[in-house]
Protein backbone atom coordinates (compact mmCIF):
# COMPACT_ATOMS: atom_id res chain seq x y z
CA UNK A 1 0.00 0.00 0.00
CA UNK A 2 1.18 3.50 -0.83
CA UNK A 3 0.52 6.65 1.16
CA UNK A 4 1.05 10.16 -0.16
CA UNK A 5 0.78 12.91 2.42
CA UNK A 6 1.05 16.64 1.84
CA UNK A 7 1.49 19.23 4.52
CA UNK A 8 2.12 22.94 4.88
CA UNK A 9 -0.90 24.59 3.36
CA UNK A 10 -2.68 27.47 5.02
CA UNK A 11 -3.58 31.13 4.86
CA UNK A 12 -1.04 33.78 3.96
CA UNK A 13 -1.13 37.45 3.00
CA UNK A 14 -0.30 38.71 -0.48
CA UNK A 15 3.45 38.85 -0.93
CA UNK A 16 4.02 36.25 1.74
CA UNK A 17 5.67 32.85 1.63
CA UNK A 18 4.54 29.32 2.30
CA UNK A 19 6.28 25.97 2.13
CA UNK A 20 4.69 22.66 1.22
CA UNK A 21 6.04 19.19 1.64
CA UNK A 22 5.00 15.77 0.44
CA UNK A 23 6.16 12.38 1.59
CA UNK A 24 5.36 9.06 -0.03
CA UNK A 25 5.65 5.80 1.85
CA UNK A 26 4.91 2.17 1.17
CA UNK A 27 5.67 -0.18 -1.70
CA UNK A 28 6.91 2.30 -4.26
CA UNK A 29 10.12 3.52 -5.82
CA UNK A 30 9.30 7.07 -6.82
CA UNK A 31 10.58 8.34 -10.16
CA UNK A 32 8.80 11.64 -10.63
CA UNK A 33 7.44 13.61 -7.70
CA UNK A 34 5.54 16.80 -8.27
CA UNK A 35 3.01 19.33 -7.08
CA UNK A 36 -0.08 20.21 -9.11
CA UNK A 37 -2.77 22.70 -8.22
CA UNK A 38 -6.45 22.96 -8.92
CA UNK A 39 -9.07 25.67 -8.55
CA UNK A 40 -12.83 25.19 -8.92
CA UNK A 41 -13.80 24.79 -12.55
CA UNK A 42 -10.26 24.41 -13.84
CA UNK A 43 -8.02 21.50 -14.70
CA UNK A 44 -5.25 20.42 -12.42
CA UNK A 45 -2.04 22.06 -13.63
CA UNK A 46 1.62 21.40 -12.98
CA UNK A 47 3.28 23.58 -10.39
CA UNK A 48 6.69 21.90 -10.27
CA UNK A 49 8.15 18.44 -10.73
CA UNK A 50 11.43 16.72 -10.10
CA UNK A 51 12.65 13.49 -11.59
CA UNK A 52 14.67 11.38 -9.19
CA UNK A 53 18.23 12.84 -9.31
CA UNK A 54 17.25 14.56 -12.54
CA UNK A 55 15.18 17.07 -14.42
CA UNK A 56 13.18 19.84 -12.79
CA UNK A 57 10.18 21.47 -14.46
CA UNK A 58 7.99 24.39 -13.43
CA UNK A 59 4.67 25.79 -14.51
CA UNK A 60 5.02 29.22 -16.09
CA UNK A 61 3.51 30.92 -13.05
CA UNK A 62 5.98 29.20 -10.71
CA UNK A 63 9.20 29.51 -12.66
CA UNK A 64 11.58 32.03 -11.12
CA UNK A 65 9.31 32.56 -8.13
CA UNK A 66 9.17 29.17 -6.44
CA UNK A 67 11.60 26.32 -5.88
CA UNK A 68 11.11 22.58 -5.70
CA UNK A 69 13.56 20.42 -3.83
CA UNK A 70 13.69 16.70 -3.27
CA UNK A 71 15.13 14.50 -0.56
CA UNK A 72 15.27 11.23 -2.45
CA UNK A 73 16.35 8.95 0.43
CA UNK A 74 13.33 10.22 2.40
CA UNK A 75 10.94 10.14 -0.61
CA UNK A 76 10.01 13.71 0.14
CA UNK A 77 9.64 16.83 -1.93
CA UNK A 78 9.42 20.41 -0.81
CA UNK A 79 7.91 23.41 -2.53
CA UNK A 80 9.14 26.80 -1.40
CA UNK A 81 6.67 29.45 -2.49
CA UNK A 82 7.28 33.18 -2.20
CA UNK A 83 5.68 36.36 -3.50
CA UNK A 84 2.27 34.72 -3.29
CA UNK A 85 -0.76 36.42 -4.83
CA UNK A 86 -4.50 35.70 -4.55
CA UNK A 87 -4.24 33.97 -7.96
CA UNK A 88 -2.16 31.29 -6.25
CA UNK A 89 -5.13 30.30 -4.10
CA UNK A 90 -5.82 26.66 -4.90
CA UNK A 91 -5.70 23.13 -3.62
CA UNK A 92 -2.20 21.78 -4.09
CA UNK A 93 -1.83 18.08 -4.79
CA UNK A 94 1.23 15.89 -4.59
CA UNK A 95 1.80 13.56 -7.53
CA UNK A 96 4.04 10.49 -7.48
CA UNK A 97 4.95 8.41 -10.50
CA UNK A 98 6.70 5.19 -9.61
CA UNK A 99 9.29 3.42 -11.71
CA UNK A 100 6.68 0.69 -12.18
CA UNK A 101 4.36 3.17 -13.89
CA UNK A 102 1.81 3.43 -11.11
CA UNK A 103 0.65 6.94 -10.28
CA UNK A 104 -0.53 8.17 -6.92
CA UNK A 105 -2.04 11.42 -5.70
CA UNK A 106 -2.16 12.96 -2.29
CA UNK A 107 -5.36 14.23 -0.72
CA UNK A 108 -4.49 17.86 -1.37
CA UNK A 109 -3.72 20.82 0.84
CA UNK A 110 -5.45 24.19 0.64
CA UNK A 111 -3.41 27.32 0.04
CA UNK A 112 -5.28 30.59 0.43
CA UNK A 113 -3.70 33.95 -0.27
CA UNK A 114 -5.57 36.92 1.14
CA UNK A 115 -5.50 40.25 -0.63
Amino acid sequence: QVHVVESGGGLVQTGGSLNLSCTVSGSISPNVMAFYRETPGTQRVLVASKVNYGRVDYGDFARGRWTIDRDSPRNTIYLYMKNLTPEDTAVYFCYVDGYDGHVYWGQGTQVTVAS
